[in-house]
Formats: structure tokens, sequence, C-alpha cells
């Protein structure tokens, strides 16, 4: 899919992986994800094309250039009790941008999106209407928001029409 609109656009294709585990596998793998993690809630890391989203206590979200292999992870973790899943043919990202960001996704929601109570780097699990999403603050005027792969109609429809109101 093309870019859309002036309001959103498809991002590239990423490698996707969630990562599971304990305080020894995740400081582990703070020392091999070249972002490293994060030990605050709700914040995302980022170095290059690399980025570690928090998701939960002991979960996140990687993001990566497509065919990333994350040897060094892997090897890090080898032994210790964790999951590392690979979900990139599953999910999506697109992004929101404009000065009324934040206002368009208000609309199907739940989460205050004003930069002072969400501001750049901030993300976490939510709702976008009925569907799941994880949506990661990258810019003032910019939302990254990851779907799974068949929510993604749902969601760009459901934004449309509140561009169009």
């Amino acid at each position: 899919m093309a870019e859309t609109s002036l309001y959103m656009r498809m991002l590239p294709p990423m490698s996707r992986w969630i990562l599971q585990g304990g305080a020894d596998a995740l400081s582990a793998a703070a020392r091999a994800w070249p972002a490293g993690l994060s030990s605050e809630a709700c914040r995302a890391r980022g170095q290059g094309e690399l980025h570690a989203l928090w998701l939960g206590p002991e979960e996140f979200l990687l993001l990566a250039p497509p065919d990333h292999e994350p040897r060094a992870l892997r090897e890090a973790l080898a032994g210790m009790p964790h999951s590392l899943v690979d979900v990139s043919h599953r999910q999506v990202a697109f992004e929101v941008c404009g000065p009324d960001c934040a206002l368009l996704l208000s609309a199907a929601c739940p989460l205050d999106l004003d930069a002072a109570h969400f501001p750049v780097g901030m993300c976490t699990r939510t709702v976008f209407g009925k569907a799941d999403i994880v949506l990661w603050r990258t810019r003032a005027d910019a939302f990254h928001v990851e779907v799974w792969r068949s929510f993604l109609p749902y969601c760009t429809e459901l934004l449309a029409e509140q561009v169009q109101n």
C-alpha cells in the first residue's frame, strides 16, 4: 500500500520480535540488542534502525530492518528461560502525522494523547476502535501505529472517517 493521505502513510516492512523473559534474560538482552531495553515503563529506545518498545514489565517489541537476524541476541539468551518470537508477518505499521495527529487518534483511542501526558518516546498497548494496537509517539507531530495485518483496513478506514468528520 502506498502513501494514502497527508495525515497517514504506511511504514516500510520491518522485522519484529516479541521478547519476554525474567530479569536475567532481559538484562542479557539489553546488552546484546544495540538499542538496549528501557527500564522505564512505556518507553521506547532506539539506535539507528533498531528499536525496543516496552510493552510490559517482562515484554518488549523489537523492531529492525527487514531480514535482520538477531544473532547476538539469540546467543546472549542461550540457556536462559525466555521467549523470542518472530511476529514480522503478523503486524504492519503506519504513521499518523501532522499537527492534528493526536486529535485524529483520540477519536478512537481512549488515551490522553496530549504531549504533556504522552510525550515523544512513549509507547503502549491500547486500542483504536476495537483493534488492539501498539502506539508509539516518535515526534511531537507523529505516531507510529503497530497493528495486526488483518486489522489494517479497519484502522485506516476508521482513521479516514475521523478525517472526514
